[in-house]
């Protein structure tokens, strides 16, 4: 599978419990993604909300994946493969998964590809791919030649990534990428409208430009409006540890 040559160097093998704590934040991550996108703040969001929901397992393994340097905050990292991906060259393919146009249906065999046809090279093939490293980490209680850190970050950028709409989009029009449009006064394109633009002007409008608030308000939303979901979040179908096709 192409995408397995994504982390190369070696990292510590965990406990499964651990690590089965961290696929279920993973799973966690699927719901929390929706409510935003997906530039900057919207990854720092959408983990931050999640942290809130791990165990002190989950918390304990998240941590130990970490570099020291991020403090035990994984929200603070859930934008590298962003800021990596030009580095990484490879790895832009994986943050999104194109249809033919006017497809309104997504086929993993037909769609989950790069541009050079390489298989399995798409979002929806990253998330399994890295979920798998994990996994087997934790299963095998040895060492692993995965990068486990780059895993765990990869698959939490990623999963919020297969929630903006436009990381699902036209092969055509590149994902909305040259759909002009103009969002109040400013030309720009709609992807980035979905990307940054929408989160922006929330945050100046609504939440004095503190994404805090922003995060506080979604965090009010799920406790008093979706308590009663919340114990469904980490079930996929079929007893699968995490499920990002439709």
């Amino acid at each position: 599978m192409p995408v397995s040559r994504t982390v190369f160097s070696s990292g510590g093998g965990m406990g499964g419990t651990g690590l089965l704590w961290v696929w279920r934040f993973v799973v966690l991550l699927q719901l929390i993604s929706g409510v935003l996108g997906w530039g900057k703040e919207g990854h720092y969001a959408t983990c931050k909300i999640a942290e809130e929901y791990l165990t002190e397992d989950a918390k304990v393994a998240v941590k130990r994946l970490l570099p020291d340097y991020a403090g035990g905050d994984l929200a603070s990292l859930c934008s590298w493969p962003d800021e990596i991906r030009f580095h990484y060259h490879w790895s832009g393919a994986l943050h999104y998964v194109d249809t033919p146009d006017f497809k309104c249906n997504y086929e993993y065999c037909r769609d989950c590809h790069d541009s050079s046809g390489h298989k399995d090279m798409c979002v929806t093939g990253a998330i399994y791919n890295y979920t798998r490293q994990l996994e087997a980490a934790g299963s095998s209680y040895a060492i692993t030649n995965y990068n486990l850190t780059e895993a765990l970050l990869f698959l939490s950028h990623f999963v919020g990534d297969v929630h903006q709409p436009l990381h699902i989009g036209f092969t055509g029009d590149l994902g909305g990428n040259t759909i002009i449009v103009r969002w109040y006064r400013r030309k720009t394109n709609l992807h980035h409208v979905w990307d940054t633009m929408i989160i922006d002007s929330a945050l100046k409008t609504f939440y004095q430009s503190d994404l805090s608030q922003m995060i506080q308000a979604i965090q009010r939303n799920i406790t008093d409006g979706w308590s009663n979901d919340v114990p469904s979040w980490g079930d996929c179908a079929s007893n699968k540890t995490v499920c990002p096709d439709p």
